[in-house]
Protein backbone atom coordinates (compact mmCIF):
# COMPACT_ATOMS: atom_id res chain seq x y z
CA UNK A 1 0.00 0.00 0.00
CA UNK A 2 2.50 2.17 0.73
CA UNK A 3 4.66 1.96 -2.59
CA UNK A 4 0.96 2.67 -4.41
CA UNK A 5 0.91 5.92 -2.40
CA UNK A 6 4.20 6.93 -3.29
CA UNK A 7 3.69 6.14 -6.89
CA UNK A 8 0.61 8.66 -7.02
CA UNK A 9 2.52 11.00 -5.50
CA UNK A 10 5.24 10.80 -8.11
CA UNK A 11 2.79 10.76 -10.76
CA UNK A 12 1.42 13.83 -9.49
CA UNK A 13 5.24 15.44 -9.56
CA UNK A 14 5.14 14.32 -12.62
CA UNK A 15 1.97 15.85 -13.91
CA UNK A 16 3.31 19.23 -12.93
CA UNK A 17 2.39 19.42 -9.48
CA UNK A 18 4.47 21.60 -6.48
CA UNK A 19 3.31 19.51 -4.23
CA UNK A 20 1.40 16.10 -3.79
CA UNK A 21 0.18 13.77 -0.73
CA UNK A 22 -1.62 10.81 -1.44
CA UNK A 23 -3.95 8.56 1.42
CA UNK A 24 -5.18 5.13 1.03
CA UNK A 25 -7.74 4.49 3.76
CA UNK A 26 -9.32 1.88 4.69
CA UNK A 27 -12.34 2.37 7.34
CA UNK A 28 -14.73 -0.78 9.01
CA UNK A 29 -17.68 -0.27 11.14
CA UNK A 30 -19.85 -2.10 13.19
CA UNK A 31 -23.07 -0.33 14.23
CA UNK A 32 -25.55 -2.64 16.53
CA UNK A 33 -28.69 -1.41 18.06
CA UNK A 34 -31.72 -2.95 20.51
CA UNK A 35 -34.65 -1.31 20.70
CA UNK A 36 -37.13 -2.53 22.94
CA UNK A 37 -35.90 -5.97 23.22
CA UNK A 38 -35.63 -6.54 19.24
CA UNK A 39 -32.50 -5.80 16.75
CA UNK A 40 -33.31 -2.61 15.46
CA UNK A 41 -29.68 -2.15 13.31
CA UNK A 42 -27.54 -4.31 12.28
CA UNK A 43 -24.91 -2.61 10.05
CA UNK A 44 -20.99 -3.38 9.48
CA UNK A 45 -19.63 -1.55 5.99
CA UNK A 46 -15.92 -1.92 5.42
CA UNK A 47 -14.74 0.30 2.45
CA UNK A 48 -11.13 1.20 1.07
CA UNK A 49 -9.93 4.17 -1.35
CA UNK A 50 -7.74 6.30 -2.51
CA UNK A 51 -7.18 10.32 -2.32
CA UNK A 52 -4.57 12.38 -3.92
CA UNK A 53 -4.17 15.98 -3.13
CA UNK A 54 -1.69 18.38 -5.30
CA UNK A 55 -0.75 21.70 -5.18
CA UNK A 56 -0.13 23.18 -8.12
CA UNK A 57 0.37 27.06 -9.36
CA UNK A 58 -1.02 28.13 -6.11
CA UNK A 59 -4.00 26.03 -6.27
CA UNK A 60 -5.12 23.02 -4.56
CA UNK A 61 -6.65 19.68 -6.53
CA UNK A 62 -7.53 16.47 -5.37
CA UNK A 63 -9.50 13.54 -6.92
CA UNK A 64 -10.21 10.23 -4.99
CA UNK A 65 -12.27 6.96 -6.39
CA UNK A 66 -13.12 3.99 -4.45
CA UNK A 67 -10.49 0.76 -4.89
CA UNK A 68 -9.91 -3.06 -3.62
CA UNK A 69 -6.58 -3.96 -2.21
CA UNK A 70 -5.57 -6.01 -5.43
CA UNK A 71 -7.12 -3.05 -8.10
CA UNK A 72 -6.07 0.48 -5.80
CA UNK A 73 -2.57 0.09 -7.77
CA UNK A 74 -4.20 0.60 -11.54
CA UNK A 75 -6.07 3.82 -10.45
CA UNK A 76 -3.24 5.68 -8.63
CA UNK A 77 -1.69 7.54 -11.49
CA UNK A 78 -4.99 8.15 -13.28
CA UNK A 79 -6.08 9.67 -10.10
CA UNK A 80 -2.62 11.70 -9.53
CA UNK A 81 -2.96 13.09 -13.09
CA UNK A 82 -6.68 14.00 -12.84
CA UNK A 83 -5.88 16.13 -9.38
CA UNK A 84 -3.03 17.77 -10.98
CA UNK A 85 -5.38 18.56 -13.67
CA UNK A 86 -7.72 20.22 -11.33
CA UNK A 87 -5.28 22.65 -9.88
CA UNK A 88 -4.01 23.98 -13.45
CA UNK A 89 -8.11 24.18 -14.20
CA UNK A 90 -8.68 26.24 -11.04
CA UNK A 91 -5.53 28.38 -11.16
CA UNK A 92 -7.49 31.05 -12.78
CA UNK A 93 -10.50 31.57 -10.38
CA UNK A 94 -7.96 31.38 -7.02
CA UNK A 95 -8.01 35.06 -5.54
CA UNK A 96 -4.53 34.01 -3.43
CA UNK A 97 -1.87 31.63 -3.48
CA UNK A 98 -1.89 28.90 -1.39
CA UNK A 99 1.27 28.43 0.80
CA UNK A 100 2.17 25.52 2.50
CA UNK A 101 4.27 25.93 6.37
CA UNK A 102 7.07 23.60 6.21
CA UNK A 103 6.83 20.07 8.02
CA UNK A 104 9.50 17.60 8.38
CA UNK A 105 8.79 14.47 6.15
CA UNK A 106 7.83 11.77 8.97
CA UNK A 107 8.49 8.31 8.68
CA UNK A 108 6.58 5.80 11.25
CA UNK A 109 3.30 4.25 12.54
CA UNK A 110 1.12 4.46 15.18
CA UNK A 111 -0.98 2.08 16.35
CA UNK A 112 -3.81 2.61 19.02
CA UNK A 113 -3.66 0.74 21.84
CA UNK A 114 -6.15 -1.93 22.77
CA UNK A 115 -6.37 -4.89 25.24
CA UNK A 116 -8.80 -6.20 23.14
CA UNK A 117 -9.98 -5.82 19.66
CA UNK A 118 -13.26 -5.20 19.38
CA UNK A 119 -13.92 -6.44 15.99
CA UNK A 120 -13.08 -10.03 17.04
CA UNK A 121 -15.50 -10.29 20.22
CA UNK A 122 -18.17 -13.06 18.46
CA UNK A 123 -21.18 -11.32 17.47
CA UNK A 124 -23.33 -13.43 20.17
CA UNK A 125 -21.18 -11.92 23.36
CA UNK A 126 -22.06 -8.26 21.76
CA UNK A 127 -25.88 -9.26 21.76
CA UNK A 128 -25.90 -10.13 25.37
CA UNK A 129 -24.27 -7.49 26.22
CA UNK A 130 -26.93 -5.20 24.65
CA UNK A 131 -29.75 -8.09 26.12
CA UNK A 132 -28.73 -7.72 29.36
CA UNK A 133 -28.60 -3.92 29.82
CA UNK A 134 -32.36 -4.17 28.22
CA UNK A 135 -33.29 -6.18 30.84
CA UNK A 136 -31.97 -4.29 33.21
CA UNK A 137 -34.52 -1.20 31.78
CA UNK A 138 -37.82 -3.70 32.19
CA UNK A 139 -39.88 -3.87 34.84
CA UNK A 140 -41.82 -0.55 34.76
CA UNK A 141 -45.33 -0.08 32.60
CA UNK A 142 -44.57 3.70 32.11
CA UNK A 143 -41.23 2.64 30.39
CA UNK A 144 -42.09 3.31 26.52
CA UNK A 145 -38.64 2.86 24.84
CA UNK A 146 -35.73 1.11 25.99
CA UNK A 147 -33.00 1.17 24.01
CA UNK A 148 -29.05 0.19 23.75
CA UNK A 149 -26.27 0.09 21.31
CA UNK A 150 -22.59 -0.80 20.64
CA UNK A 151 -20.59 1.26 17.81
CA UNK A 152 -17.15 0.08 16.78
CA UNK A 153 -15.01 2.02 14.34
CA UNK A 154 -11.34 0.51 12.91
CA UNK A 155 -9.70 3.32 10.23
CA UNK A 156 -6.18 2.05 8.56
CA UNK A 157 -4.35 4.18 6.76
CA UNK A 158 -1.27 4.54 4.63
CA UNK A 159 -0.18 8.03 3.70
CA UNK A 160 3.03 9.23 1.67
CA UNK A 161 3.47 13.21 1.35
CA UNK A 162 6.25 15.07 -1.75
CA UNK A 163 7.91 16.32 1.67
CA UNK A 164 9.07 12.59 2.19
CA UNK A 165 6.42 11.42 4.74
CA UNK A 166 5.39 7.79 4.72
CA UNK A 167 2.96 6.84 8.17
CA UNK A 168 1.13 3.59 8.18
CA UNK A 169 -1.68 4.48 11.21
CA UNK A 170 -4.66 2.05 12.62
CA UNK A 171 -6.98 3.81 14.65
CA UNK A 172 -9.59 1.97 16.45
CA UNK A 173 -12.72 3.27 18.56
CA UNK A 174 -15.49 1.73 20.61
CA UNK A 175 -18.72 3.29 22.22
CA UNK A 176 -21.71 2.37 23.52
CA UNK A 177 -24.48 4.10 25.56
CA UNK A 178 -28.52 3.22 26.60
CA UNK A 179 -31.16 5.16 26.73
CA UNK A 180 -34.88 4.89 28.36
CA UNK A 181 -37.77 7.14 27.62
CA UNK A 182 -41.13 6.98 29.92
CA UNK A 183 -44.95 8.91 29.44
CA UNK A 184 -46.39 9.58 32.72
CA UNK A 185 -48.09 12.64 34.04
CA UNK A 186 -48.62 13.85 30.24
CA UNK A 187 -45.10 14.25 30.23
CA UNK A 188 -42.13 12.28 27.96
CA UNK A 189 -38.79 12.28 29.02
CA UNK A 190 -35.24 10.28 28.58
CA UNK A 191 -32.72 9.63 30.70
CA UNK A 192 -29.47 8.22 29.39
CA UNK A 193 -26.07 6.44 30.51
CA UNK A 194 -23.31 7.51 29.97
CA UNK A 195 -24.43 10.51 28.11
CA UNK A 196 -26.70 11.28 25.45
CA UNK A 197 -26.75 10.38 21.49
CA UNK A 198 -25.41 7.08 21.70
CA UNK A 199 -23.20 6.90 24.95
CA UNK A 200 -19.80 7.78 25.50
CA UNK A 201 -16.75 6.91 22.92
CA UNK A 202 -13.00 6.24 23.03
CA UNK A 203 -10.19 5.54 21.45
CA UNK A 204 -9.71 1.91 23.12
CA UNK A 205 -10.95 -1.94 22.48
CA UNK A 206 -14.14 -3.82 24.01
CA UNK A 207 -12.37 -3.55 27.53
CA UNK A 208 -13.99 0.16 27.15
CA UNK A 209 -17.59 -1.46 26.28
CA UNK A 210 -17.36 -4.11 29.08
CA UNK A 211 -16.19 -1.12 31.47
CA UNK A 212 -18.99 0.82 30.96
CA UNK A 213 -21.05 -1.74 32.81
CA UNK A 214 -24.65 -1.09 31.04
CA UNK A 215 -26.52 -3.22 32.76
CA UNK A 216 -25.37 -2.27 36.17
CA UNK A 217 -26.95 1.20 35.06
CA UNK A 218 -30.12 0.29 33.60
CA UNK A 219 -32.40 0.93 36.81
CA UNK A 220 -31.60 4.12 37.26
CA UNK A 221 -31.86 5.27 34.02
CA UNK A 222 -35.24 3.49 33.45
CA UNK A 223 -36.21 4.83 37.04
CA UNK A 224 -35.16 8.86 36.48
CA UNK A 225 -36.62 9.10 33.17
CA UNK A 226 -40.16 8.78 35.08
CA UNK A 227 -39.04 10.40 38.16
CA UNK A 228 -38.67 13.59 35.43
CA UNK A 229 -42.03 12.84 34.12
CA UNK A 230 -43.50 13.83 37.59
CA UNK A 231 -40.51 16.18 38.73
CA UNK A 232 -40.92 19.56 38.80
CA UNK A 233 -39.78 22.21 35.78
CA UNK A 234 -36.98 23.77 36.18
CA UNK A 235 -37.79 27.70 37.19
CA UNK A 236 -36.20 30.48 35.37
CA UNK A 237 -34.55 33.58 35.99
CA UNK A 238 -30.94 33.99 37.32
CA UNK A 239 -29.04 31.52 39.80
CA UNK A 240 -25.95 29.72 40.19
CA UNK A 241 -25.36 26.50 37.50
CA UNK A 242 -23.07 23.73 38.03
CA UNK A 243 -22.65 21.28 35.09
CA UNK A 244 -21.73 17.98 35.18
CA UNK A 245 -18.90 16.33 32.57
CA UNK A 246 -21.21 14.93 29.96
CA UNK A 247 -22.72 18.61 29.47
CA UNK A 248 -19.59 20.56 29.77
CA UNK A 249 -18.61 18.57 27.08
CA UNK A 250 -20.46 19.68 24.50
CA UNK A 251 -20.09 23.46 25.74
CA UNK A 252 -16.46 23.15 25.09
CA UNK A 253 -16.90 21.68 21.74
CA UNK A 254 -19.77 24.22 20.73
CA UNK A 255 -18.53 27.54 22.26
CA UNK A 256 -14.66 27.31 22.14
CA UNK A 257 -13.87 24.28 19.53
CA UNK A 258 -15.78 25.41 16.27
CA UNK A 259 -15.08 28.78 16.96
CA UNK A 260 -11.52 28.30 17.52
CA UNK A 261 -11.05 26.68 13.73
CA UNK A 262 -9.08 28.88 12.02
CA UNK A 263 -10.51 28.51 8.29
CA UNK A 264 -13.91 29.29 9.86
CA UNK A 265 -12.49 32.61 11.55
CA UNK A 266 -11.67 33.51 7.50
CA UNK A 267 -15.01 33.06 6.34
CA UNK A 268 -14.41 29.69 4.85
CA UNK A 269 -17.83 27.74 7.05
CA UNK A 270 -20.02 31.10 6.12
CA UNK A 271 -22.39 29.13 3.81
CA UNK A 272 -22.77 25.91 6.27
CA UNK A 273 -22.01 26.11 9.73
CA UNK A 274 -21.27 29.98 10.37
CA UNK A 275 -18.01 31.97 11.32
CA UNK A 276 -16.65 32.75 14.59
CA UNK A 277 -16.68 35.95 16.72
CA UNK A 278 -13.28 34.77 17.89
CA UNK A 279 -11.15 37.00 15.25
CA UNK A 280 -7.61 37.12 14.89
CA UNK A 281 -7.37 40.51 16.44
CA UNK A 282 -8.22 38.65 19.87
CA UNK A 283 -5.51 36.44 19.84
CA UNK A 284 -3.51 36.82 23.06
CA UNK A 285 -5.49 39.64 24.60
CA UNK A 286 -9.16 38.61 24.65
CA UNK A 287 -10.52 36.96 27.91
CA UNK A 288 -12.45 34.27 26.80
CA UNK A 289 -13.39 33.04 30.46
CA UNK A 290 -11.80 33.82 34.25
CA UNK A 291 -8.22 32.88 35.14
CA UNK A 292 -9.30 29.32 36.32
CA UNK A 293 -10.16 28.38 32.84
CA UNK A 294 -7.52 26.42 30.73
CA UNK A 295 -8.68 25.00 27.71
CA UNK A 296 -6.05 22.36 26.27
CA UNK A 297 -6.03 21.15 22.61
CA UNK A 298 -4.31 17.76 22.85
CA UNK A 299 -4.22 14.92 19.56
CA UNK A 300 -1.96 12.47 22.28
CA UNK A 301 -4.41 12.16 25.01
CA UNK A 302 -4.98 8.49 25.62
CA UNK A 303 -8.30 7.72 25.01
CA UNK A 304 -9.09 10.55 22.61
CA UNK A 305 -11.33 10.20 19.31
CA UNK A 306 -8.06 12.13 17.55
CA UNK A 307 -5.69 10.58 19.44
CA UNK A 308 -3.39 9.74 16.55
CA UNK A 309 0.63 9.97 15.05
CA UNK A 310 -0.60 12.68 12.60
CA UNK A 311 -3.17 14.24 11.26
CA UNK A 312 -4.38 13.97 7.13
CA UNK A 313 -1.61 16.10 6.38
CA UNK A 314 0.98 14.43 7.82
CA UNK A 315 1.82 16.72 10.55
CA UNK A 316 3.20 15.45 14.15
CA UNK A 317 0.27 15.40 16.90
CA UNK A 318 0.66 17.74 19.78
CA UNK A 319 -0.72 19.79 22.44
CA UNK A 320 -1.03 23.36 22.95
CA UNK A 321 -3.31 25.72 24.91
CA UNK A 322 -6.31 27.64 23.17
CA UNK A 323 -7.18 29.35 26.22
CA UNK A 324 -4.79 30.17 29.16
CA UNK A 325 -5.62 31.62 32.46
CA UNK A 326 -8.57 32.49 30.60
CA UNK A 327 -6.65 34.03 27.62
CA UNK A 328 -7.50 32.93 24.34
CA UNK A 329 -4.28 32.08 22.68
CA UNK A 330 -4.66 29.40 20.15
CA UNK A 331 -6.16 27.96 16.81
CA UNK A 332 -6.93 25.11 15.28
CA UNK A 333 -4.37 25.57 12.09
CA UNK A 334 -3.78 23.77 9.17
CA UNK A 335 -0.61 23.93 6.53
CA UNK A 336 -2.64 26.08 4.94
CA UNK A 337 -3.73 28.58 7.76
CA UNK A 338 -1.18 28.45 10.18
CA UNK A 339 0.85 31.10 8.07
CA UNK A 340 -2.33 33.62 8.41
CA UNK A 341 -1.73 34.07 12.12
CA UNK A 342 2.31 34.11 11.63
CA UNK A 343 2.66 30.83 13.13
CA UNK A 344 5.54 28.31 11.39
CA UNK A 345 4.23 25.63 11.62
CA UNK A 346 0.56 23.37 11.50
CA UNK A 347 -1.42 22.75 14.99
CA UNK A 348 -1.71 19.51 12.92
CA UNK A 349 -5.72 19.61 12.84
CA UNK A 350 -6.33 18.67 9.35
CA UNK A 351 -8.51 15.77 8.74
CA UNK A 352 -10.64 14.00 6.09
CA UNK A 353 -13.49 11.99 6.32
CA UNK A 354 -12.18 8.78 4.61
CA UNK A 355 -10.47 8.28 1.07
CA UNK A 356 -13.28 10.54 -0.76
CA UNK A 357 -12.29 14.26 0.64
CA UNK A 358 -9.60 16.57 1.05
CA UNK A 359 -8.38 17.09 4.98
CA UNK A 360 -9.95 20.24 6.18
CA UNK A 361 -9.23 21.92 9.70
CA UNK A 362 -10.84 20.13 12.37
CA UNK A 363 -11.44 20.42 16.32
CA UNK A 364 -8.89 17.80 17.92
CA UNK A 365 -9.57 16.95 21.45
CA UNK A 366 -10.01 19.81 23.30
CA UNK A 367 -10.23 19.74 27.22
CA UNK A 368 -10.98 21.90 30.39
CA UNK A 369 -8.32 21.73 32.92
CA UNK A 370 -9.38 19.96 36.34
CA UNK A 371 -9.47 22.32 39.01
CA UNK A 372 -9.09 22.04 42.80
CA UNK A 373 -12.71 21.21 44.61
CA UNK A 374 -13.98 17.75 45.00
CA UNK A 375 -18.13 17.44 43.72
CA UNK A 376 -18.87 17.15 47.78
CA UNK A 377 -17.22 20.35 49.01
CA UNK A 378 -17.93 21.98 45.72
CA UNK A 379 -21.81 21.16 46.47
CA UNK A 380 -21.44 21.98 50.19
CA UNK A 381 -19.57 25.59 49.20
CA UNK A 382 -23.06 26.33 46.59
CA UNK A 383 -25.92 28.11 47.62
CA UNK A 384 -29.02 27.01 47.99
CA UNK A 385 -31.24 27.51 44.77
CA UNK A 386 -28.64 26.20 42.36
CA UNK A 387 -28.83 23.68 39.94
CA UNK A 388 -26.70 20.99 38.79
CA UNK A 389 -27.86 20.03 35.32
CA UNK A 390 -25.91 17.12 32.88
CA UNK A 391 -26.45 15.33 29.54
CA UNK A 392 -27.76 17.45 26.81
CA UNK A 393 -31.20 17.22 25.54
CA UNK A 394 -31.03 19.89 22.68
CA UNK A 395 -29.09 22.61 21.87
CA UNK A 396 -28.71 25.64 19.41
CA UNK A 397 -25.87 28.35 18.56
CA UNK A 398 -25.85 31.34 16.57
CA UNK A 399 -23.51 30.92 13.34
CA UNK A 400 -20.91 33.19 15.17
CA UNK A 401 -20.65 31.02 18.32
CA UNK A 402 -21.50 33.74 20.27
CA UNK A 403 -25.01 33.08 21.71
CA UNK A 404 -26.41 30.07 22.71
CA UNK A 405 -28.90 28.05 24.85
CA UNK A 406 -28.69 24.24 26.18
CA UNK A 407 -31.36 22.28 27.54
CA UNK A 408 -30.56 19.13 29.64
CA UNK A 409 -32.39 15.98 30.15
CA UNK A 410 -32.18 16.54 34.38
CA UNK A 411 -31.10 18.71 36.76
CA UNK A 412 -31.46 18.70 40.31
CA UNK A 413 -31.66 21.63 42.75
CA UNK A 414 -28.79 22.40 45.20
CA UNK A 415 -30.66 22.47 49.07
CA UNK A 416 -28.38 22.39 51.89
CA UNK A 417 -24.99 21.80 50.42
CA UNK A 418 -26.58 18.78 48.82
CA UNK A 419 -28.35 17.32 45.06
CA UNK A 420 -32.08 18.14 46.57
CA UNK A 421 -34.90 17.80 44.43
CA UNK A 422 -35.33 16.59 40.47
CA UNK A 423 -36.02 18.99 37.84
CA UNK A 424 -36.91 18.39 34.19
CA UNK A 425 -35.42 20.12 31.45
CA UNK A 426 -33.17 22.80 32.98
CA UNK A 427 -32.72 25.13 30.76
CA UNK A 428 -30.14 27.70 30.09
CA UNK A 429 -28.48 30.64 27.73
CA UNK A 430 -25.65 32.74 27.44
CA UNK A 431 -23.18 34.57 25.48
CA UNK A 432 -20.21 32.37 25.24
CA UNK A 433 -17.15 34.84 27.14
CA UNK A 434 -19.78 36.05 29.36
CA UNK A 435 -20.04 31.82 30.22
CA UNK A 436 -16.82 30.89 30.74
CA UNK A 437 -15.93 34.44 32.64
CA UNK A 438 -18.25 33.29 34.98
CA UNK A 439 -16.52 29.96 35.84
CA UNK A 440 -15.26 30.22 39.53
CA UNK A 441 -14.85 26.61 40.76
CA UNK A 442 -13.90 23.22 38.71
CA UNK A 443 -13.47 19.59 39.84
CA UNK A 444 -10.33 17.83 40.82
CA UNK A 445 -8.76 15.33 38.43
CA UNK A 446 -10.30 12.64 40.13
CA UNK A 447 -13.92 13.95 38.30
CA UNK A 448 -12.58 14.45 34.90
CA UNK A 449 -13.61 12.35 31.91
CA UNK A 450 -12.83 12.52 28.80
CA UNK A 451 -16.38 12.11 26.19
CA UNK A 452 -16.40 11.28 22.41
CA UNK A 453 -17.87 12.94 19.55
CA UNK A 454 -18.16 10.50 17.19
CA UNK A 455 -20.61 12.62 14.57
CA UNK A 456 -19.12 16.45 14.19
CA UNK A 457 -20.10 18.06 10.86
CA UNK A 458 -18.44 20.61 8.83
CA UNK A 459 -17.59 21.20 5.69
CA UNK A 460 -19.09 21.94 2.08
CA UNK A 461 -19.50 18.62 1.15
CA UNK A 462 -20.56 18.11 4.55
CA UNK A 463 -17.66 15.75 6.35
CA UNK A 464 -18.26 14.05 9.68
CA UNK A 465 -14.97 13.94 12.01
CA UNK A 466 -14.56 12.65 15.82
CA UNK A 467 -12.74 13.56 18.95
CA UNK A 468 -13.29 14.08 22.27
CA UNK A 469 -13.63 16.78 25.08
CA UNK A 470 -12.72 16.35 28.80
CA UNK A 471 -13.87 17.93 31.72
CA UNK A 472 -15.06 17.66 35.19
CA UNK A 473 -17.69 19.56 36.52
CA UNK A 474 -17.54 23.39 37.11
CA UNK A 475 -19.44 26.06 38.75
CA UNK A 476 -20.96 29.09 36.63
CA UNK A 477 -22.63 32.27 38.57
CA UNK A 478 -25.19 33.98 37.24
CA UNK A 479 -26.42 32.21 34.53
CA UNK A 480 -29.79 32.92 33.08
CA UNK A 481 -32.49 30.08 32.97
CA UNK A 482 -35.71 30.29 30.98
CA UNK A 483 -38.65 27.45 31.87
CA UNK A 484 -39.06 25.35 29.05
Amino acid sequence: MMDTAQAAVEAALKAGADYADARINRCSREDLTLKNGALEGADAPDELGIGVRVLAAGTWGFAAAPATFSDVHEVAGGLARRAAKVARDCAGARKEAVELAPEPGHVGEYVTPVQEDPFTVPLETKLDLLRSADNAMRGRSETVVRQANISLRREEQWQVSSDGAELHQVLVRSGAGISSTAAAAGEVETRSYPASFGGNYKSQGWEFIEGLDLAAHGERVRDEAIALCHADPCPGGQRTLILGGSQLMLQIHESVGHPNELDRVFGHEVDLAGSSFATTDLLGEFHYGSPLVNLVADSTVPGGLDTRGWDDECVESGRWHVVRDGVFVGYHTSREWAGRIGEARSRGTARAEGWYNPPIVRITNLSLEPGEWSLERLLADTEDGAIFADTVKMWSIDQRRLNFQFTCEVGWEVQGGKLGRMLRRPTYQGRTPDFWRSCDAICDADHWELWGVPNCGKGNPMQVAEMSHGAAPARFRGITFVQA
